[in-house]
């Protein structure tokens, strides 16, 4: 390895600096308010490295790892969006009992995992990445102890993940023999899958496998079934990144993938993810009608989302990848502001995650009840949100592809949902119980939460009303992935 080599890698060496200089300052002192400080302080110096990054790029760092505009953008969003959980978790902690500060170091280890995971080119990078991931998410989904939900979420996590690795290691496995290689890049072969034969169906038979896997870490049906608990029993910080960061390190490894290996050359490949896709879609969304917990009608909502997503997987072209990437970011910027509204109601005894602790919320907390509104409003696909753009972008790549079925369920399943957010909002703006005033209903909130929701509200906005910059940008590093 060369300099060039470690400037290329200077975000994932100073995340992983700081999840070690967290670790040696919680071994000599502990102090919650010092950790979190450095935790963000290192994601920011993380993120501002990437601009020196961008002058090394693209580079193939050993044959592990791609350092390119792609995976430094996706990079870019998972730090901000590990930031503010950081940022969004000090509040949240404080009001709990309990040691703090390893916290930190697990979130800081799980960002790690994330960014490599956006690099890989390479099957070992890839599931070291994913398995440095799941095995930090392991403790922070069981961080609450004194929460039996909590640890019941951590270890239906665990045992579900280890076995979505079983399948990953053995399509792995699969592919390797039919490819004879580990690297993304050398894995497309000449193969038309009308006489591929043997070696092709095992090819294939490895690619299902890998969706297998994959498909438990991003909750699409059929491997959906641990979402909603796990969503409900994490603490809100950890529910937030798992429905933001890891699934988004997931979409941006599975679009380079697929890529690189050239997925619209199997038809049976596109038949299964449109299958995925029109399942999750509906199973989202009408079980989701079903919730009265705010965290399992999200959970569900994300179900949804991520078969909306698997839509532009099936369409072809650049447009497809610049659809998914925007998506993937303003579905990012929304389920962050969302969890964080309800990190920042949470209490010291439990998470806010009732409908009925949304009751009235308009009348106590007006600006808190607007920005849930309007990031509601922006998962349903409303007019002046980045969700709007989001789902107008999926739509456009799939008439491209003439996916006119899947585009038709789409826009069905996004009315459908329309009736679940309407449920929460119609709960905000509701009466409050007469036993209830409004003064004395409202606790103190710290400013850093607060502040963080407006942040991310313009943002929310600005991607809906001014959306061609970062369109623009999409399209460049979506050239140079698709080049």
């Amino acid at each position: 390895m060369v300099t060039e080599d470690f400037l290329a890698l200077l975000p994932i060496l100073l995340t992983t600096a700081t999840a070690l200089g967290v670790m040696m300052m919680v071994a000599f002192r502990r102090h919650h308010l010092i950790t979190v400080l450095t935790a963000v302080f290192g994601y920011g110096a993380a993120f501002a490295a990437i601009f020196l990054a961008v002058s090394a790029a693209p580079r193939r760092v050993t044959s592990l790892l791609i350092v390119d505009s792609y995976a430094l953008f996706y990079m870019g969003v998972i730090l901000v969006a590990s930031g503010i959980v950081a940022a969004l978790s000090y509040d949240y902690l404080e009001k709990r009992n309990g040691q703090r500060e390893e916290f930190y170091i697990l979130l800081l280890l799980a960002t790690v995992g994330a960014e490599t995971m956006v690099a890989a080119g390479h099957f070992a990078s890839f599931f070291l990445g994913l398995e440095l991931l799941s095995v930090a998410l392991y403790g922070l989904i069981s961080y609450s102890r004194e929460d039996s939900r909590s640890i019941e979420a951590g270890i239906k996590y665990l045992m579900l993940s280890a076995a979505s690795s079983a399948f990953l290691l053995f399509g792995m496995a699969l592919i390797y023999h039919e490819s004879g290689t580990l690297q993304f890049a050398r894995m497309a072969m000449p193969i038309v899958e009308t006489n591929a034969g043997a070696q092709g169906i095992a090819f294939l038979a490895g690619v299902a496998l890998m969706i297998t896997g994959l498909g438990f870490k991003l909750a699409v049906v059929p491997f959906h079934i641990w979402a909603p608990d796990v969503y409900e029993g994490a603490p809100a910080p950890v529910t937030a990144f798992v429905a933001t960061v890891s699934k988004g390190a997931v979409v941006a490894l599975l679009l380079r993938f697929f890529v690189q290996i050239d997925s619209h050359r199997y038809p049976s490949l596109l038949l299964t993810l449109s299958l995925i896709a029109i399942a999750s879609m509906f199973v989202g969304n009408l079980l989701a009608l079903l919730q009265e917990n705010v965290k399992r009608i999200l959970a569900y909502s994300a179900i949804a989302h991520f078969g909306y997503i698997v839509v532009a997987f099936v369409a072809s072209g650049q447009l497809a990848a610049e659809a998914i990437t925007f998506y993937v970011v303003a579905y990012i910027v929304t389920a962050l502001g969302a969890f964080g509204v309800v990190t920042v109601l949470s209490k010291g005894t439990r998470d806010a995650d009732t409908l009925e602790d949304y009751r009235g919320l308009f009348w106590r907390r007006p600006a808190l009840a607007g920005v849930f509104t309007l990031m509601l409003l922006s998962l349903a696909g409303i007019p002046m949100t980045a969700g709007f753009i989001g789902k107008f972008f999926i739509i456009s790549a799939g008439v491209q592809s003439a996916l006119w079925m899947l585009i038709i369920l789409l826009v069905v399943n996004s009315v459908i949902s329309l009736f679940y957010y309407l449920r929460i909002i119609i709960a905000m703006t509701a009466d409050l119980p007469s036993q209830v005033s409004i003064h004395g209903s409202a606790q103190a909130l710290s400013w850093e939460g607060p502040a963080l929701l407006a942040a991310l509200t313009v943002l929310l906005v600005w991607l809906g009303l001014y959306p061609q910059g970062f369109i623009a940008l999409i399209q460049h590093i979506s050239e140079g992935m698709m080049g």
